[in-house]
């Protein structure tokens, strides 16, 4: 008790004088990092009461253990370099010198000294940081500060946290009136720290006025969030719906459209997110400075890498087995074990990871509880754009009349004069292109590897036969249905059960309507 009221007594005298015109001083930089840990202390709340930039930059280096002792003098030491922490200049560091020691306490102490300092800061981003931090850290020692802070602070916002974080404070006070204004006070939080800290005092409260109070509290928190949780399962959802529609669109053209049974749909993806990697590690080691510009680079590659070896599966293979699809079901597999081994071959049976660039890296927040990736939001976004891009091709190009022409009835089309065969190949490697933009769009939310493939090709196939063999529209419909339906199941029964869950659905909306969600077209239909 005694060793709280000095703890108190000592932030409330330093915040009494709180002001950023004094400078650091090398006796007290030493005060701080030498001698008995209460005389430490007080050297620390000293230096918060007479606070600049360059007292809470040594009291960094001393959180984060780069400061040293070389005789009366300290230093901040970082990447091998050593700097006075009073006027800034660097200077040389004895072999000699001795690593400053730090005890719990004593972080303790140092953790609240840069709360404080930040929560007087002028960057309100900086006080908003540091009042979550004393939320999310509740310590009745700090009340005396976040009284002052409270009473300095303009902003809406960050006025709320620190009310938050005083009564987190407050929650585990002796008295039961203050605790119960505590919880009072928490019920309008919508962090989602508040809950543990409201269940951990509910587990040990013993007052039956304070434990309804509590109770009240968490319902209401947990009310306000609900909608984050809501919102972030479907943004989930939306996301893998999203990943699901590129990795089956370019399959809705090779085996909707032309009938083709693609196993090596998967390997083509692969082929794309290897593209990717390569482009990053040419711009890593040639163009280092627009790295973050790799990705606009590999969306062409990675298409046209796909792309070229469709084309040739087509030519090699594919085009002496239309209209036999189990034997292209055979010959697509034989080549995806050779596309697989080849890759083994040169880049090697690990994965390999690809960096997302810092336009994609983040995420925004919308709600305490709810945070988006941008990864994921571009992804969408991306998903949409090839979803336009495939539209408008097959819909209003003379390559895309030719594509539904020969679909549609192909001895017709080669009766008016179309190269059916050639059209045959534009298409799957048009199909096979889309498969490499899939793969790159997959390498920037994980690992690269050999098997990438195989993760997919099920689900692909399960999109496209439910859509409709044949139909743009209805591939967008399934994939995002059943990326949404997947993770809404996955809340309610966990990931394994929803799985099977939509696997049993599939299967017997198959068996009552084989067409799909919209009738089948194409040479599969006239077969």
């Amino acid at each position: 008790m005694k060793r709280w009221m000095l703890k108190a007594a000592l932030m409330a005298s330093a915040l009494w004088g709180l002001s950023f015109a004094h400078a650091l001083t090398m006796d007290q930089a030493k005060r701080m990092a030498v001698g008995e840990s209460d005389a430490r202390v007080e050297a620390i709340s000293q230096a918060v009461a007479q606070g600049s930039e360059k007292t809470a930059a040594y009291l960094q280096a001393l959180a984060d253990d780069v400061v040293k002792l070389a005789g009366d003098r300290v230093m901040v030491v970082r990447n091998g370099q050593g700097f006075d922490p009073v006027t800034g200049q660097a200077v040389t560091v004895p072999p000699d010198a001795d690593e400053v020691m730090l005890n719990n306490r004593l972080r303790g102490e140092i953790d609240t000294a840069l709360a404080a300092l930040k929560l007087f800061s002028p960057d309100v981003k900086l006080r908003r940081q540091a009042a979550l931090l004393l939320l999310k850290e509740p310590d009745a020692s700090r009340q005396p500060l976040l009284e002052k802070a409270l009473a300095a602070e303009k902003d809406p916002t960050v006025q709320s946290l620190v009310r938050q974080a005083r009564a987190a404070a407050q929650l585990t006070s002796e008295a039961a009136n203050d605790r119960m204004l505590a919880a009072r006070e928490l019920a309008d939080s919508k962090q989602p720290e508040t809950l543990l800290l409201l269940n951990q005092q509910l587990s040990q409260e013993q007052d039956p006025a304070v434990q309804k109070q509590i109770q009240s509290a968490l319902a209401k928190v947990e009310d306000s969030l609900r909608w984050g949780e809501r919102l972030g399962a479907m943004f989930t959802g939306l996301s893998l719906g999203s990943i699901l529609l590129l990795v089956a669109l370019g399959l809705a053209i090779t085996y909707g459209l032309m009938g083709v049974i693609n196993m090596a749909h998967g390997e083509l993806m692969m082929i794309g997110a290897y593209a990717t990697y390569v482009v990053q590690a040419l711009f890593r080691e040639h163009l280092p400075g627009v790295f973050d510009a790799y990705l606009l680079v590999a969306m062409p590659v990675a298409f046209l890498t796909a792309a070229l070896v469709g084309a040739v599966m087509e030519r090699a293979v594919l085009q002496h087995l239309y209209g036999r699809p189990l034997e292209t079901l055979l010959a697509t597999w034989g080549i995806s074990l050779v596309l697989m081994q080849g890759v083994r071959s040169l880049f090697g049976a690990q994965n390999v990871g690809v960096e997302n660039p810092s336009w994609m890296s983040g995420s925004l927040q919308l709600l305490p509880n709810l945070q988006l990736p941008w990864n994921r939001l571009l992804i969408i976004v991306f998903a949409l754009a090839v979803l336009v891009g495939v539209a408008l091709l097959i819909g209003k190009t003379r390559l895309g009349l030719f594509v539904r022409g020969v679909t549609q009835n192909r001895p017709m089309a080669s009766c008016m004069g179309v190269n059916t065969a050639r059209i045959d190949t534009y298409a799957f490697a048009l199909g096979s292109g889309i498969a490499g933009l899939a793969g790159c769009a997959l390498s920037q939310v994980g690992n690269v590897g050999p098997d990438l493939g195989q993760s997919y090709i099920v689900d692909a196939f399960m999109v496209v036969v439910l859509g409709g063999v044949g139909q743009l529209a209805g591939t967008v419909y399934a994939a995002l249905g059943l990326g949404l339906v997947n993770k809404l199941l996955e809340g309610w029964t966990g990931a394994v059960l929803a799985k099977i869950a939509v696997l049993v659905f599939i299967i017997i909306f198959i068996q009552k309507r084989p067409q799909g969600i919209f009738a089948m077209k194409g040479r599969s239909a006239e077969a």
